[in-house]
């Protein structure tokens, strides 16, 4: 029997590196992991408890891909939050454009700088 125990890391394709790291690390704080070895190409680790997120500087298959604008509607990352107003605020600051949650839950869709969606949830 196969038993999947959790999720290690996402992977997301990004550009440049050092935009995305001003918004994953910038904005929404998250800590680089300096583990990652030389993989022939640029990109960061990013930590998120134990699981991870990593970006990867490599061509993007779906560059002219039209996305819907609603990230819920898309493939996408959902992460949870502990205070989603605080993540409004930084959003509103930043000049980052997102949507509300169709569900009624406490949670938002926003884009990081490469398209990507990305949900986030509000859990105590």
């Amino acid at each position: 029997m196969i038993e999947i125990t959790r999720l290690h890391h996402a992977s997301i394709i990004v550009a440049d590196t050092g935009r995305a790291l001003a918004f994953y690390r910038g904005l929404l704080g998250l800590k680089v992991d300096d583990q990652r070895p030389d993989l022939g190409y640029p990109g960061a680790w990013l930590q998120i408890g134990t699981q991870q997120i990593h970006l990867l500087e490599t061509d993007n298959p779906d560059a002219n891909r039209e996305a819907p604008q609603h990230g819920g509607r898309d493939r996408h990352i959902a992460l949870t939050i502990s205070n989603l107003q605080s993540l409004i605020n930084a959003l509103d600051n930043a000049g980052i454009a997102y949507t509300l949650s169709r569900s009624g839950r406490a949670a938002l869709f926003c884009r990081d700088p490469d398209g990507n969606a990305l949900e986030f949830i509000e859990q105590a």
